[in-house]
């Protein structure tokens, strides 16, 4: 599903500024594959994804989506196959919305933009059974503004969104980062719940070790903007918290 061949993104080249963020990555990511990405601050995470999304352009390589090349997409062209949830709970919701406007929004983000999509009743109910997932009791609720809810909320319903317009991929940058223990623990179980039953091709950067034990068939590390471990499903099966510690210290 994913595919990046010697992709390199380096910042302010040729400055006394320069930073390089990735060093030849080689990386195949398989349809339904779940991988859990973690390294220190300044590892390259958060730049990979942002090259996968479209966000940042590669300096070199090229990236391959479902066999297309799509090395220079910006994100909006990518969003047929990608999905994407962020750290800070309100970027991925409009604040002054109703939760079904928010929905109406997510659902027609691959369309040209019109009316026609999301306003019979037959979306409302699709929306309806999608929350009612969550078991939070928004699925009553449509009618609701967004900016009233919490922020654990509108995680949970953006992870919903995700999957309103047949995403193939979901990229997760700390989701739950933001959140209480409780909340966060929702979210991710939520997360790891939708992954599965859409058949979703996942990467989830992750801080929290135990997260990263507990959920994917495939764990990276990376420093320095390298991949330095590549622990694929047998093998993670078997590690622990302490395991991953390990790669720390």
């Amino acid at each position: 599903m994913i595919e990046l061949n010697t992709i390199s993104k380096t910042f302010n080249a040729g400055t006394p500024q320069q930073v390089r963020a990735l060093r030849d990555i080689n990386l195949t990511i398989a349809d339904q594959e779940f991988v859990i990405v973690v390294g220190a601050n300044g590892s390259g995470k958060s730049t990979l994804l942002n090259v996968i999304a479209g966000v940042a352009m590669p300096s070199s390589g090229t990236i391959l989506l479902d066999g297309m090349d799509v090395t220079h997409w910006e994100d909006y062209r990518k969003s047929r196959w990608i999905a994407r949830i962020f750290q800070d709970p309100f970027m991925g919701t409009a604040s002054e919305l109703s939760i079904l406007d928010n929905f109406r929004l997510a659902a027609i983000r691959t369309h040209k933009k019109g009316l026609s999509i999301g306003i019979d009743s037959k979306f409302k109910t699709k929306v309806q059974e999608r929350i009612a997932m969550l078991g939070l009791g928004l699925e009553d609720k449509l009618e609701q503004r967004m900016g009233t809810l919490s922020g654990g909320q509108r995680q949970a319903l953006t992870l919903i969104m995700a999957v309103m317009d047949d995403a193939k991929i979901i990229l997760l940058d700390e989701p739950s980062a933001a959140l209480d223990p409780r909340t966060a623990a929702l979210i991710m179980a939520k997360a790891n719940e939708i992954i599965r039953e859409f058949g979703l091709t996942g990467i989830l950067i992750t801080h929290h070790l135990k997260d990263a034990a507990l959920y994917g068939n495939r764990i990276l590390l990376m420093r320095e903007g390298s991949v330095v471990h590549d622990i694929k499903a047998d093998e993670k099966r078997k590690m622990t918290v302490g395991d991953l510690q390990n790669w720390f210290v």
